[in-house]
């Protein structure tokens, strides 16, 4: 067990970003790239560009949040476990 824990931590560097990085960061930022959830971040980015502009206002874009967040991880569900091991 020791002799792991030497490997680990004397492995190469560059193994250990591998190893930490999370593949469901890399695949949402795929995700968000495709055509439908592009169509989905812009009526997001105009309605909190919208609100924003307002200095009073009662308006919030929880519903485009929604329908941002539900097209980008939909398209996740479908590579995510791909990289499961």
């Amino acid at each position: 067990m020791v002799f792991e824990d030497k490997m680990l931590t004397y492995g190469d560097p560059a193994d250990e970003v591998r190893k930490n990085t999370d593949p469901l960061d890399a695949i949402r930022a795929k995700c968000e790239e495709t055509e439908h959830c592009v169509h989905y971040k812009e009526r997001l980015e105009l309605c909190e560009a919208r609100v924003n502009s307002r200095s009073n206002t009662t308006e919030e874009c929880t519903e485009e949040l929604f329908d941002f967040l539900h097209a980008r991880d939909h398209c996740v569900a479908h590579k995510l476990f791909n990289n499961v091991k």
